[in-house]
């Protein structure tokens, strides 16, 4: 199978488009490098540096033909979110209709979407919040991830465009970004090896629901080789509705950022107590997500605890830094 994946430079999508190559599809990578990285892009994969908006996009739909798009490519900070609107709007909803439009003109059988389930739901009403929780984003970035998820259901109900949609949490571990706008336990864990103070944003109480790589990536091989029919009747079976695929990704478990802190101090030996400064605007205060649909339709639980996987990325980053 080909599979074109957006944003396959990047953290999350480097480490899926690994795997498929491991499982044997041909692999095409479109990534800007505005926050993917050279380095990360796996060597038997054609790669093009393009943004999702650009016009040309329709050659590479043209020459490569994929079967499938898995759709990783975004602007994925809040902080951007909120300081230029704008322009997360134009890359999250208009670069992803573009891509809708050219897999319905070009005949692209699904389209694997990554959403979030941290900001779409804003600040939850019950915990964990499963896929019925009312949308009520606290940022554009929630709002704009969100939008795209009305366009899939219309273009499959009015095209046939089959989709999927994967509401991630807060995915941790190798090759995270621990400069700028990344998750917390790659800035914690760079600050930490190279004896920086550590800074917690707010209070530290405020929750997240924590997945390793690891489990997002099977996630994602899932998504790709399902028979629909089968997640039709799944999907069905778990909400009453064979026609709502979107589902959650997490351990519905909160961690505190102050648990990350206390956890990588142990794994790392850091001797510095942190130091607190404001919270971020636009951020839910605690989330986790319930993923019992994704289980029952998918087949699909975390596997890595906290602890282990805290281990792996720590080790990961020793061989960077140190």
């Amino acid at each position: 199978m080909k599979v074109l994946v957006t944003g396959g430079a990047g953290f999350i999508g480097s480490h899926v488009v690994d795997s498929l190559i491991d499982h044997g599809h041909q692999v095409v990578v479109v990534d800007d490098l505005s926050t993917g990285k050279e380095e990360n892009i796996n060597p038997e994969v054609k790669f093009y540096k393009m943004n999702i908006r650009d016009p040309e996009m329709e050659r590479i739909f043209t020459e490569e033909r994929p079967d499938v798009l898995n759709h990783h490519a975004a602007q994925m900070s809040v902080n951007v979110s909120v300081a230029r609107p704008l322009f997360d709007a134009e890359v999250n909803v208009l670069g992803s209709l573009n891509l809708i439009e050219l897999c319905k003109k070009h005949g692209v059988k699904r389209f694997i979407y990554i959403s979030t389930g941290g900001a779409v739901y804003g600040e939850p009403r019950y915990l964990p919040c499963d896929e019925a929780h009312p949308v009520d984003p606290l940022s554009q970035y929630g709002v704009t991830k969100h939008t795209v998820e009305h366009y899939l259901y219309l273009y499959r109900f009015n095209y046939g465009l089959d989709y999927i949609i994967l509401r991630y949490p807060n995915v941790y571990g190798p090759r995270q970004d621990p400069y700028g706008e990344a998750g917390v336990v790659a800035i914690f864990t760079g600050q930490m090896l190279k004896g920086q103070q550590v800074v917690i944003n707010g209070d530290g109480n405020q929750e997240r629901d924590f997945v390793y790589i690891d489990d997002v990536v099977r996630a994602n091989l899932i998504a790709l080789t399902i028979p629909f029919s089968e997640l039709r009747a799944a999907t069905k079976a778990s909400n009453g509705r064979s026609d709502n695929f979107v589902y959650n990704l997490g351990s519905g478990k909160g961690t505190s950022v102050n648990r990350i802190f206390e956890e990588l101090r142990q794994i790392i030996g850091y001797q510095r107590e942190p130091v607190h400064g404001p919270p971020r605007e636009g951020e839910v205060y605690k989330i986790c997500l319930e993923a019992s649909k994704a289980e029952k339709a998918l087949g699909w639980r975390p596997k890595v605890g906290l602890r282990e996987g805290l281990k792996k990325t720590v080790a990961w980053f020793e061989g960077q830094i140190l």
